[in-house]
């Protein structure tokens, strides 16, 4: 089951961003809207230098591996990419980097499903829903019509005799101290 799309940046041997998905420009930039970014890759590369670049070792970069944007931890792994050998075309990106949402309630997320006889589809929708989608875009992620989406829903809801949605929520980030 996918949690959430991944930020992913390809970048040069200076650290300059030579691709990138929406994602990452949306972690990146928050809280401010992705779209009122004037010059992407500028805004990138000032952006991994400032708060993904950990240190150099031995004139190898090291980033960190968490970055928090707003209220959400991502996990940042970065892999060196072998962009070329003897008779190839060298490729002008040298480190891929991956933004993955780290979410605490996922591990319970499989305890709870099976606790409560969650369907696949029940579990995928829940787990949408604690990443703080609304129903238009968990439809929309899962590829179904909102309608659907209120439906498992209210499914969930009967099963563990909750009854909105924040009181899913509730049982799987549990009571607060």
């Amino acid at each position: 089951m996918t949690v959430s799309t991944p930020g992913f940046i390809l970048l040069d041997a200076k650290l300059h961003p030579v691709a990138y998905n929406s994602e990452a420009v949306q972690i990146l930039c928050f809280p401010m809207k992705p779209d009122r970014v004037k010059q992407v890759p500028l805004f990138l590369s000032d952006k991994i230098r400032s708060s993904l670049l950990n240190r150099h070792v031995s004139g190898e970069p090291e980033f960190v591996r968490e970055y928090k944007s707003g209220q959400r931890l991502y996990t940042c792994r970065a892999f060196h990419v072998d962009s070329g050998g003897v008779g190839e075309r060298k490729m002008p990106f040298d480190v891929a980097l991956l933004l993955e949402r780290h979410l605490s309630g996922v591990a319970a997320l499989g305890d709870l499903s099976r606790q409560f006889d969650l369907t696949a589809r029940e579990c995928e929708t829940v787990a949408l829903l604690l990443e703080g989608l609304t129903s238009k875009e968990i439809a929309a992620r899962m590829n179904i019509s909102p309608n659907t989406v209120k439906a498992f829903l209210r499914l969930v809801m009967v099963k563990m005799d909750v009854s909105t949605r924040s009181g899913i929520v509730g049982k799987f980030v549990g009571p607060m101290p």
